[in-house]
């Protein structure tokens, strides 16, 4: 188990999940985007696809769309936190009521093989095993993504439930 400040002794592969339901969705992903190649200690490996896909929660809002991004990292745990938690708020997140609207949300859903527990940040990501809106993204860019319980990205997409309202958008 690491802590969130260990910080690494070369670059870790990483997977951030975004997301985004208001104002131009795309501006949104591709800014957050832009703002965290620009991070020192992070370089961007790959982005997929975009994808439509439906709130999760009990919030009725508009669809969501939704990207993976592959990075790897020289910051540590909680620094790639910090700058995610940074990057939204530079683009307007403003956190009111939980699993509701946002202008962006960023997730860091895997840091390297390390595992972190703690109050404010839990990697691998607990719950992505089961939302098709993050594995369906996370797999077509790292199927090899390893999730908490040990399965890959791609096992765990084969049995994960609500793959049908994941719609893959043109561009």
């Amino acid at each position: 188990m690491t802590t969130s400040e260990t910080v690494p002794d070369a670059p870790t592969r990483c997977a951030l999940g975004l997301g985004s339901n208001l104002g131009d969705t795309k501006a949104q992903l591709d800014e957050a985007v832009r703002r965290l190649e620009e991070t020192d200690g992070v370089t961007l490996v790959a982005r997929s696809s975009d994808y439509r896909t439906p709130p999760w929660g009990p919030v009725p809002q508009d669809d969501f769309r939704n990207i993976c991004v592959v990075v790897d990292t020289t910051l540590s745990p909680r620094q790639l936190l910090q700058r995610c938690l940074a990057v939204e708020a530079e683009l307007g997140r403003v956190r009111d009521v939980r699993w509701g609207p946002r202008t962006i949300d960023i997730d860091v859903l895997i840091y390297g093989m390390e595992q972190v527990a703690e109050a404010d940040l839990e990697v691998p990501h607990p719950r992505m095993g089961d939302r098709a809106f993050v594995l369906i993204p996370l797999a077509e860019i790292w199927p090899d993504a390893p999730l908490a319980d040990g399965r890959t990205a791609a096992e765990a997409l084969e049995t994960c439930p609500d793959r049908d309202g994941v719609v893959k958008l043109d561009g």
